[in-house]
């Protein structure tokens, strides 16, 4: 066997650095306490608006919001973020955190700011690896102003949540949407374009949690995660909107009463099934309130067994894997950028997890991933019901499975940082730590109410 087999060979697989964890401790008597804030922050100005090519908004067709969920078991303070925008930077996101854990006391690890995904809403911060892809879209600077607002009015919705934790208690469930369909047409040649397969890969699943006042059954907060992709409203269309995951959680929420936060699933290789119209009448924006929110609706009635004896387990890992040879990097990602041995560029995949009581595990990361990973994940889970949370905590480009590579197409020629192994490298370590650390840690004991 050859010495340059052997670096090959090396080099190909993953390297896990666990980091260290919180240690166990015992839950005080208060039990769960949870609180949820809703934020606009739609612009009142023009702004360049991010997914097709560059393009400015006109005017706004619905407002976009930050909403914001915090869970505190004793022990942890948790806190789940769901912005209506497309995008932000890995670097966009450090910089809130580092801001959150000095002013707040929130470690990042517990800070997860995940993003719907919409096409029709503002950039926020600097553009990162989408700068590297698409350079010809980026020769605007970037609005500090904007990016300053919606920084602020974060930082001051997390800092509420906090004043105003309550007690509650939490329940999980399963629903199912037909809203969504594979968008990787395949051709006679076998070659991918984007487009729609309704016989390709999909994730039709919506995980649930539902947070209610502990001494009534009046909701708190609900949080729906579905893959889709933003992208009901096209490129013609330049009015600001939350596009269908904005659309389905206001439709929620006039029905429950309370806040929706919309956490997209593993949607990098899923549309919606009206995609890329002109306006929202001709895409049938809101037949969506039907096709996904009714749906969710029906699974909010289903859902049984809220509970305020929950403990919450957080944990990381980072995935080193080979970077796509001659593809540049931004300086401002330095961290998540290093070097196997032989000067083979690798990304630090940073992936975070959340076990709330025995029997959810919900894992996230930076990426816009296909649906065949994170349902394989799911499938091999030990947990009886384990989320993923896309767009979290930055974007790191596309990450399509091996199968994928060879179909060629835009997710894996033009938006993805990512060499064909690295699918089989992250649920390697995502199983891995499931089974192992998130699976054996101890569970805190009940708490007495």
């Amino acid at each position: 066997m050859s010495l340059s087999f052997l670096r090959l060979s090396v080099l190909s697989l993953v390297t896990i650095l666990f980091c260290c964890l919180l240690p166990s401790v015992h839950a005080p008597a208060q039990g769960l306490r949870a609180a949820v804030v809703k934020t606009d922050i739609t612009p009142e100005n023009s702004q360049w608006l991010v997914g097709y090519g560059p393009r400015k908004s006109t005017g706004i067709h619905d407002r976009i919001y930050h909403r914001v969920l915090v869970l505190d078991d004793g022990s942890i303070t948790f806190c789940l973020i769901s912005s209506d925008i497309c995008l932000v930077s890995p670097a966009e996101y450090d910089r809130v955190a580092a801001r959150v854990q000095q002013e707040l006391g929130i470690e990042p690890q517990n800070l997860w700011w995940t993003v719907t995904h919409t096409h029709s809403a503002p950039e926020v911060g600097p553009p990162g690896l989408p700068e590297v892809f698409m350079s010809e879209r980026y020769e605007h600077e970037w609005d500090r102003e904007y990016t300053g607002l919606v920084e602020d009015r974060l930082v001051s919705s997390i800092e509420t949540a906090l004043a105003s934790l309550v007690p509650a208690k939490l329940g999980i469930g399963w629903g199912h949407s037909n809203a969504n369909i594979n968008r990787r047409a395949i051709g006679p040649d076998g070659r991918a374009s984007l487009g729609l397969n309704p016989d390709g890969p999909v994730d039709r699943r919506i995980g649930l949690i539902r947070v209610d006042h502990r001494d009534s059954d009046q909701p708190l907060a609900l949080v729906a995660n579905y893959a889709i992709h933003g992208t009901v409203l096209g490129q013609p269309h330049t009015e600001i909107s939350g596009d269908a995951p904005g659309i389905v959680s206001a439709y929620v929420e006039e029905k429950i009463g309370a806040p929706m936060l919309f956490i997209n699933g593993a949607a990098g290789n899923i549309a919606s099934i009206y995609s890329t119209y002109a306006n929202p009448r001709a895409g049938h924006l809101s037949q969506f309130q039907v096709l996904l929110g009714d749906k969710i609706l029906d699974a909010n009635q289903q859902l049984v067994g809220t509970s305020s004896e929950v403990s919450l387990t957080s944990g990381s890992v980072t995935v080193l894997t080979p970077r796509k040879e001659s593809l540049g990097w931004p300086e401002d990602l330095a961290a998540y950028s290093s070097e196997a041995a032989d000067g083979t560029p690798m990304i630090r995949l940073p992936i975070r997890f959340l076990r709330v009581g025995g029997q959810l595990a919900i894992w996230s990361a930076p990426l816009e991933l296909f649906c065949e990973i994170s349902n394989e994940v799911r499938d091999q889970s030990p947990f009886d019901y384990t989320y993923y949370y896309g767009y979290a905590n930055g974007w790191l480009g596309y990450l399509p499975t091996a199968a994928a590579y060879a179909e060629g197409g835009y997710e894996t020629d033009v938006v993805s940082a990512f060499t064909p192994r690295a699918g089989q490298d992250l649920i390697q370590a995502v199983l891995g730590y499931l089974h192992g650390e998130l699976r054996n840690r101890q569970q805190k004991p009940p708490s007495a109410d």
